[in-house]
């Protein structure tokens, strides 16, 4: 029985050394460090991140700095806007006077102005009576009451000329709207 005894203590001593044995192998391979494949894939999935990442900013700076060329002379259009009203004012002056020469004169030098605002980017809007009222272009100086019932809501007068610089406004057309 003794031999029985010892036999049974020693399979018993067996199996738990074998299930030691298992529990290290499967420790050791939930710890294993990653295959080379594994951190190859790894480094690859980060280059090809900070690749987009980085063309995303190529693309971001390359379209603020075509903005910022576009509009960097704004602030110089809009104050040249107001020289380009004085001769607008100026020809309305000449030409009730009756004076043909210097008409033909301010007017040879208002339209060469004008030409080189416009090819810098300068457009005019055109903004006529009846057009209908539209606050992304227009500032409404006054309401007054429609001559017309289909003047209502609409614009009844153009007070000052607006301007856009590359299809951005650079200033309202200022208008009398009916109400």
């Amino acid at each position: 029985m003794s031999e029985n005894k010892d036999l049974h203590e020693e399979n018993l001593n067996q199996e738990q050394e074998f299930n030691q044995d298992n529990q290290e192998e499967v420790t050791e391979n939930v710890t294993a460090e990653p295959t080379a494949e594994e951190l190859l894939a790894e480094e690859k999935d980060r280059y090809i991140r900070l690749f987009a990442e980085f063309e995303n900013y190529k693309k971001r700076t390359a379209k603020e700095k075509m903005e910022f060329f576009q509009y960097a002379n704004q602030d110089m259009m809009i104050s040249m806007l107001d020289v380009l009203d004085d001769f607008e004012r100026a020809l309305k002056e000449i030409a009730k006077t009756g004076n043909e020469a210097d008409l033909r004169g301010v007017e040879l030098i208002y339209q060469k102005f004008k030409n080189k605002l416009g090819e810098k980017g300068l457009k005019k809007m055109e903004v006529n009576p009846a057009d209908d009222f539209d606050v992304d272009f227009h500032e409404a100086v006054t309401q007054i009451p429609a001559p017309s019932p289909e003047l209502k809501g609409k614009i009844v007068d153009v007070i000052e000329t607006g301007y856009t610089l590359n299809d951005k406004v650079i200033r309202f057309a200022k208008v009398v709207t009916g109400s």
